[in-house]
């Protein structure tokens, strides 16, 4: 069997698409698949060509085996939403150009969404290789950008709706990273064959027993009787991460309490504006690491934030930042409604829950976990088995190769 992985999102880059694309890729290959992967020029999250990548319109390398064809991408001058289509757009030219050129037959094409435009080269290449298309929806788009006010062109966001009826039509499976993505496409598509392939979590190198003590606290300026609570991930509208640092005004008076909000995005600026204007001392920010530094952070954390915007929208939503801190047995403060809070509170009982956008609520929570110790301790065994049981990525991807095999 021969797979194309279509994505613009692919290591070195740092991200949920990112880790779960190339892990599910490596799974893959050792099952006996040959996979290459078709992806941009490395430039997320910082909008920038990585070093050793500028300037080129191709480039071959291979990753751990994974043949890996790039293809050019404009990086965007602003946050507007015409350079952002243009961000999207050129990409879905050249990797078209790159794919019919550089790659050779295959037998499926696994196209990754958003950015949903992408399924237009994704259909040219299924077409010219004579291929079968795999549509891998991470995120439902264009529903979720219309609703968080990202896209409010009518006549774009018909051209995209249609887009997305298309694909799914023209797909042999649609495979949905939450059973919420899956039901909504079932519900809409009811001939569209849908499968769930959650992300996960890779056990062995989130294990904190195999992590050796680090100095991190003391290199950021804690002791280790603080209290930590990380976000980590991007900083964009979604997440609605002001509730973080309303929860921590509120708390200013529990010295030992200090939030770190750790990543790149665009509403960085202007929280950390919000944090200046607040006085909130107990607030860092640090910049976006790459994935071999994430174990020793969180590791060094006493407990991971998990917010949301409080919207329908999200009730089926899963953010991956979940399983890595699962697997590192850190209790989490998930401000997530639905599908998310019945999997990781009500059944796997790995942490508190907190109405979205309430800080209230937040920090009560967060002083409920500072001061009890043995209760982190429980939240935090409590996930490991449960993403251990549900989440580990070598059994998702053995379960998704028995689906494919015969497509």
């Amino acid at each position: 069997m021969k797979l194309l992985i279509l994505t613009q999102y692919f290591p070195p880059e740092v991200g949920a698409p990112q880790n779960r694309l190339f892990e599910l890729a490596v799974r893959l290959k050792k099952a006996g698949v040959d996979v290459t992967v078709l992806t941009a020029m490395p430039n997320y999250p910082q909008m920038k060509i990585y070093a050793g990548y500028e300037n080129k319109k191709y480039h071959f390398e291979e990753i751990e085996g994974i043949p890996v064809h790039r293809s050019s991408i404009y990086i965007p001058r602003s946050k507007s939403i015409v350079q952002r289509l243009l961000n999207y757009f050129s990409f879905v030219y050249s990797s078209a150009r790159t794919g019919r050129k550089k790659v050779g037959s295959v037998d499926l094409i696994l196209c990754e969404s958003p950015p949903l435009f992408l399924g237009w080269s994704a259909l040219y290449l299924k077409r010219k290789k004579k291929a079968k298309l795999i549509f891998n929806v991470s995120d439902l788009w264009p529903e979720s950008a219309e609703k968080l006010g990202v896209v409010t062109n009518k006549w774009m966001l018909k051209l995209a709706y249609n887009l997305e009826a298309k694909l799914y039509k023209k797909s042999v499976l649609v495979s949905g990273q939450t059973q919420g993505i899956c039901k909504s496409v079932s519900t809409r598509f009811p001939g569209v064959p849908t499968y769930w392939l959650p992300n996960g979590v890779d056990l062995n190198y989130y294990n904190p027993a195999e992590i050796a003590a680090t100095d991190w606290r003391k290199r950021n300026g804690f002791s280790e009787n603080d209290v930590l609570f990380l976000y980590a991930g991007i900083i964009g509208l979604a997440q609605g991460l002001e509730v973080i640092l309303s929860a921590a005004e509120k708390v200013k008076d529990q010295t030992r309490i200090h939030f770190i909000l750790l990543g790149s995005g665009p509403e960085k600026e202007k929280l950390i504006r919000l944090k200046e204007e607040k006085d909130l001392s107990n607030v860092l920010f640090l910049d976006a690491v790459g994935k071999k530094e994430m174990p020793e952070i969180v590791n060094s954390i006493d407990v991971s934030v998990i917010p949301l915007k409080k919207m329908d929208l999200f009730l089926g939503a899963i953010p991956s930042k979940i399983f890595e801190n699962l697997a590192m047995q850190k209790p989490i403060l998930l401000g997530v409604d639905g599908e998310a809070r019945e999997l990781f509170i009500q059944q796997g009982n790995c942490g508190l829950y907190f109405e979205p956008e309430n800080a209230d609520e937040l920090a009560k929570q967060v002083i409920l976990l500072s001061e009890d110790k043995e209760l982190r301790k429980k939240f935090g065994e409590n996930g490991r088995n449960y993403v251990r049981e549900n989440f580990n990525r070598d059994t998702i991807a053995m379960k998704f190769y028995d689906r494919i095999k015969n497509l």
